[in-house]
């Protein structure tokens, strides 16, 4: 059985240009969750590219998953657990309703609302840079701000995994550090992305023993991924982290409509 598995696994990944960007995606995920967060929503089109818009989720989640622990694990101490649990119940409703939509939905109309999410993400981190420092002040402190974006969070990650946009501007405004901003991402990503392991497994069924080895031969490179990332957001400039975030974003939503 395992041995079926294996060779329907390498089905998923027949040439070795599929395997080199495969492989490159994966370290841009383990990227992702240690540093440049953004830098992970540019492997979605090339990961629906591979294996299908909606096949290709649930590959990704458990790379995620893998991910997630590497940073958690680092950034411990750095945390803002109040965020976390702002923005957890909204979020929770925003994956269900995702939940239900995919269910429903072909694989080309999936890829689109992919690309949508990721492009509210950028439109909403567009209008947050025109804004003046008082007037997110007050934004941030109204009373639906923080369920408005758990539930886009919530919604975008159950679709495609584009959680990031969003979930960046929101941080953003919360004018956190760049070691806060990671680590609180982090977290909060973690707790979303194991919660789907069963819902995508069950309802969706696009959780398989071929993507599970597949995934396996991605540690390597997630794990070499984090250690740039950890690298990389030591290095950055608070300024410079905050541009280069916005500039990924923009680039991956772009990618994703294109292709």
């Amino acid at each position: 059985m395992l041995d079926a598995a294996w060779e329907t696994a390498l089905q998923l990944l027949p040439t070795p240009q599929a395997w080199f960007l495969y492989l490159v995606c994966a370290v841009l995920i383990g990227m992702s969750k240690t540093g440049i967060q953004n830098i992970g929503t540019v492997s979605v089109p090339f990961f629906a590219l591979l294996f299908g818009a909606k096949y290709s989720t649930g590959i990704v989640l458990i790379m995620l998953c893998m991910a997630d622990l590497t940073a958690v694990i680092y950034y411990r101490k750095s945390l803002i657990w109040s965020e976390v649990t702002k923005l957890l119940p909204s979020a929770l409703v925003g994956l269900l309703a995702g939940l239900a939509l995919g269910n429903s939905i072909d694989d080309r109309i999936f890829k689109l609302a992919m690309g949508i999410c990721i492009l509210v993400g950028v439109g909403i981190m567009l209008w947050s840079s025109r804004q003046t420092e008082e007037s997110t002040k007050e934004l941030v402190a109204k009373k639906w701000y923080s369920p408005l974006f758990g539930f886009i969070v919530g919604f975008s990650t159950m679709i495609g995994n584009a959680a990031g946009p969003a979930l960046s501007v929101y941080l953003l405004t919360k004018r956190m550090s760049k070691l806060t901003f990671v680590a609180t991402g982090a977290w909060f990503i973690m707790i979303l992305n194991y919660i789907k392991i069963p819902l995508q497994a069950f309802v969706w069924q696009n959780l398989t023993i071929a993507g599970l080895l597949l995934n396996i031969t991605s540690i390597p490179f997630i794990l070499l991924g984090g250690l740039i990332g950890i690298k990389l957001v030591k290095v950055l400039k608070e300024q410079h982290f905050r541009w280069v975030i916005m500039s990924l974003v923009i680039f991956s939503s772009v990618m994703l409509i294109l292709m």
